[in-house]
């Protein structure tokens, strides 16, 4: 399989987000149990939101190294699912931050 394609770009753009959600969840919950952190005077959706974004933005991992490697169709699939990520991200949660 070509690494330079859209469809890898789309793959890798739509599994980094969800792996790196589950990977940051853990994270959090074994600062939690620890003592290390704690959700007081947050919000109710602030761990949940703040930690969505953060595995969105992990995106720019891949994104940059197929800009170093010049995989510019790689690029451009990666764009796709974080685009619709964005979107999913600015309906559910976004929505309450205006008001």
């Amino acid at each position: 399989m070509n690494k330079n394609s859209i469809l890898v770009g789309i793959i890798v753009g739509a599994i980094i987000p969800f792996v790196g959600m589950a990977v940051l969840l853990e994270i959090w919950d074994q600062f939690e149990s620890s003592g290390i952190v704690s959700d007081e005077g947050l919000t109710m959706n602030f761990r949940r939101r703040t930690l969505a974004l953060i595995a969105l933005s992990l995106n720019f991992i891949p994104f940059i190294i197929y800009n170093k490697k010049y995989y510019t169709d790689a690029m451009r699939g990666v764009v796709f699912p974080t685009v619709i990520y964005s979107i999913a991200w600015f309906v559910y949660y976004g929505v309450g931050l205006i008001e």
